[in-house]
């Protein structure tokens, strides 16, 4: 980032004071006027701040903004409308105005929840700004959402002043370059403070922004642990898509998704619906990748590979989930954030080996235990997709994996007490495909890899060119008929 946007707090709010072509409204709600505190204290507000407002009370809040049927006011909802409220409020008065004809209008709000008197409940929020780049012109959207990790609300209100005067300061000046408004949040902030877990940057101006990857800058930067996003390509909040649901996950590189990812979650979404403590309606299932099955050889992450993927299970309906756990126990903790509710994990036979494996959890004191203890202390139930052995043609199940003498008590202990149980309604024709093979193909353009892959993602692997794939010019397919017809005389 320019050393030049590395301001304080105090510098970025006196530098928009300053800036006569920016004006704008502020309403915050549920951690006191933080944000707006700095700009009148850094001086020259006026040349900002059109109007600064709190509706605490609920009756208040409603009568201006309407209300929030679910009862829960720290919400995206109630930030929309709050944003919506705000802006057609000082454009309607002040857009005809002769001496605002060159500002570029904005409205900045919050709603948040700060720790509560027992500390039981840490607090989050919303936080966005609606913004024009040009006077007069089309509005773009700054939206996240927060985790307050603070132990104290005086500590929370000061960090939620810098997070808004960082995120105002960078949709004017850092508008050119997302990532850069994304990290540049944390200015004067440690990310230990405030947990970033959903960004969502929309506009005229921001077209060619793809919000999965800024959800991929999230979770590859440390400002989070996992991210969401849904079928339609948007940044969704964990917690509304998780909250109170029953979830089932595959884990995968899906690179790219095949037959066999695709038998393996259909397989296991029958056996997980005719569980008793599983509600068909409130049913997730998720596709969840690691961020170390996004790494390249040299440790970074390749993004065009990562947006390649998401391609296809988009495409495929399916909502992804981004994460840095690469146990299991972390992944099903996480989890357990947002729901009490009876989990399922889908995993084939090469996972559950490493699941088991002591050497997996050497930095953990208590071993395999702990890390059992964690994974099994919830109600979790594991699904195996059986394993074809290439040289033997033997399957490989629960009933016969070969596991270490060690562990293999507990192993039994979770077969007999149905946490692990077998797919058994599964295509034994899909078990010789290996994803690696598939992608060597395509790079290849070897033909036949467009069966080892669910229908359509064939057409949207050639077409977009993705995993680096190249259709043959006419000249390569001359040549390799010439080929052929040599080899046959």
């Amino acid at each position: 980032m320019k050393e030049q946007h590395n301001l304080s707090p105090k510098k970025k709010a006196l530098k928009l004071n300053l800036d006569q072509s920016v004006y704008g409204s502020f309403a915050e709600i549920g951690a006191g006027q933080e944000v707006v505190r700095f700009f009148f204290r850094a001086g020259g507000a006026s040349g900002t701040i059109a109007n600064a407002m709190s509706a605490y009370d609920k009756e208040f809040s409603d009568a201006k903004y309407g209300k929030e049927e679910s009862g829960r006011y720290v919400c995206q909802t109630r930030l929309d409308k709050m944003l919506d409220f705000e802006f057609n409020l000082i454009n309607q008065r002040l857009s005809h105005v002769e001496k605002h004809q060159d500002k570029r209008f904005f409205a900045f709000a919050n709603t948040v929840a700060t720790i509560n008197y027992y500390k039981t409940f840490k607090g989050h929020g919303w936080l966005g700004v609606r913004f024009q780049l040009t006077p007069g012109g089309q509005t773009n959207e700054f939206v996240i959402h927060i985790r307050l990790h603070d132990n104290d609300a005086s500590y929370q209100q000061e960090a939620i002043g810098i997070l808004g005067v960082n995120m105002i300061y960078a949709c004017y000046y850092l508008s050119d370059d997302p990532k850069a408004m994304l990290l540049s949040l944390y200015n004067e902030l440690d990310r230990d403070r405030i947990e970033i877990d959903m960004v969502q940057l929309t506009g005229p101006d921001f077209t060619d922004v793809d919000n999965r990857l800024l959800s991929l800058c999230l979770v590859k930067n440390g400002m989070t642990e996992a991210v969401i996003f849904g079928p339609d390509g948007k940044n969704m909040h964990p917690g509304d898509v998780l909250y109170k649901k029953n979830i089932l996950t595959l884990r995968g590189r899906f690179r790219p998704v095949t037959k066999v990812n695709i038998d393996m979650i259909k397989n296991g979404y029958q056996a997980f619906l005719k569980e008793k403590r599983v509600d068909p309606d409130q049913v997730v299932v998720l596709f969840e990748m690691t961020l170390n099955n996004l790494n390249t050889e040299s440790g970074d992450v390749n993004e065009q590979d990562f947006i390649d993927r998401a391609e296809i299970l988009c495409s495929l309906g399916q909502t992804v989930l981004i994460s840095t756990y690469s146990k299991y126990f972390k992944l099903v903790e996480y989890f357990s954030r947002f729901t009490s509710k009876r989990l399922g994990l889908i995993m084939g036979v090469p996972n559950l080996t490493e699941l088991l494996n002591v050497k997996y959890y050497r930095d953990l004191k208590g071993g395999i235990l702990e890390a059992c203890g964690i994974l099994f202390n919830r109600d979790l139930k594991l699904y195996l997709y059986p394993y074809l052995e290439q040289k033997t043609k033997k399957l490989i199940t629960s009933k016969n994996l070969d596991i270490h003498p060690r562990v293999r008590p507990l192993f039994e202990y979770l077969c007999f007490n149905g946490i692990v149980s077998d797919l058994e309604d599964v295509d034994r024709a899909l078990l010789t495909i290996f994803s690696d093979d598939v992608i060597a193909a395509i790079k290849e353009n070897t033909p036949g890899w467009e069966e080892k892959v669910p229908t359509y993602v064939d057409n949207i692997i050639k077409e977009k060119q993705l995993f680096g794939c190249k259709l043959p010019t006419a000249s390569t397919s001359l040549k390799k008929k010439a080929n052929k017809l040599i080899k046959s005389v």
